[in-house]
């Protein structure tokens, strides 16, 4: 067994205009100070990292990292969540997600994929060049809106939007093992890949590829009343990244999975700072621990309640608790006799 590392914080939800969010060196000393000792950074965050200088120059990722280390925390992983988000879009969502694109191809959907494929490819080579073996991303979508559907979806819909899916991320792929990194899907709705069987299917269609893997958040398997600790037996082998989020999932008479589109306060399943909902950590970091896992606990913050840097400095001293020190004996060995073939044979009569 190995002791899971941690705790670290992905950054996306706190980059920002204002210090200390404002700056890589800015939001590492922040981080550290809360009590993180690693951080994941979103590459889409420009005011944190500058993606082209990353995929072209080991020398600024190497003081990329430096500042870093010197503020007393190490890189986790970099995300591209919203340029993989963009490799695969339905056009029901091509305005909303035109604000994740650069200027210059909003408006254009197949120079948007284009783009957000090329960005992906570069995060993963940023990744080489940092030392990273994994990096985490979204799906895209593009049979999302049919997912529950009236009239029923025609026969092979859903099975030629996963072969595109997989057509568009299979050169990706090859990219990353080119660099020997991982790629991490968050498992979320919205995405294609929401759930294991959908992961399934994907990963199926890329013949298997060792690089798709998965990133690990139970937040999203509460809110869609799925198994999120059987999850962990069943695919404990790609299982690469561990997103540490909680939520709650209280139906009433009036609404229940599907939210009745209300605010996330007023759902009736809302993400929760650590601690605050119903995710059973003690479980899920015994079963990561019992199952080699060997990443990063990752917080991220996401509550519809509680001031963002509050959860964060919660959050710390959260997955510090949680973490498991892995022993190097078993705790009988003082009982143990001491024993050898002979011995074992007597014992058993024959």
């Amino acid at each position: 067994m190995k002791t899971i590392k941690g705790p670290a914080l992905f950054l996306a939800q706190f980059a920002g205009d204002e210090a200390p969010f404002d700056s890589w060196d800015g939001i590492t000393r922040w981080a550290a100070d809360c009590g993180y000792k690693g951080v994941q950074v979103p590459t889409f965050a420009a005011q944190l990292i500058d993606l082209d200088k990353a995929a072209e120059s080991k020398d600024y990722c190497d003081e990329f990292l430096g500042v870093a280390r010197e503020n007393g925390v190490e890189v986790t992983e970099l995300s591209t969540h919203l340029q993989g988000q963009l490799v695969a879009v339905h056009p029901a969502y091509d305005e909303a997600m035109d604000g994740f694109a650069a200027p210059a191809v909003r408006g254009d959907p197949k120079a948007r994929q284009e783009w957000a494929v090329e960005q992906v490819k570069k995060a993963l080579t940023a990744s080489r060049h940092m030392g990273l073996g994994a990096m985490a991303t979204f799906s895209g979508a593009l049979v999302w809106p049919f997912l529950y559907p009236f009239p029923q979806r025609p026969a092979g819909l859903v099975e030629t939007g996963f072969d595109e899916l997989a057509k568009r991320w299979t050169p990706i792929l090859d990219h990353a093992e080119e660099n020997g990194v991982d790629v991490c899907y968050e498992i979320h709705p919205g995405e294609d890949l929401h759930d294991g069987v959908t992961y399934e299917m994907f990963r199926e269609r890329t013949g298997n590829h060792r690089r798709a893997c998965m990133l690990y958040d139970p937040s999203h398997y509460v809110l869609q009343c799925l198994d999120y600790l059987d999850n962990l037996d069943i695919y404990k082998d790609v299982i690469r990244m561990f997103h540490v989020k909680d939520a709650e999932f209280n139906p009433t008479g009036r609404q229940g999975v599907y939210g009745g589109y209300q605010s996330w306060v007023d759902r009736a399943g809302r993400f929760r700072s650590l601690g605050d909902g119903q995710v059973d950590f003690g479980a899920v970091f015994s079963k990561l621990t019992a199952n080699d896992f060997d990443g990063w606990a990752v917080v991220e913050w996401e509550c519809a309640l509680k001031h963002p840097e509050d959860g964060a400095r919660e959050g710390a001293q959260f997955v510090s608790d949680h973490i498991i020190r892995v022993t190097e004996k078993a705790f009988d060995d003082f009982a143990g006799g001491g024993t050898d073939d002979a011995a074992n044979r007597r014992m058993l009569g024959i």
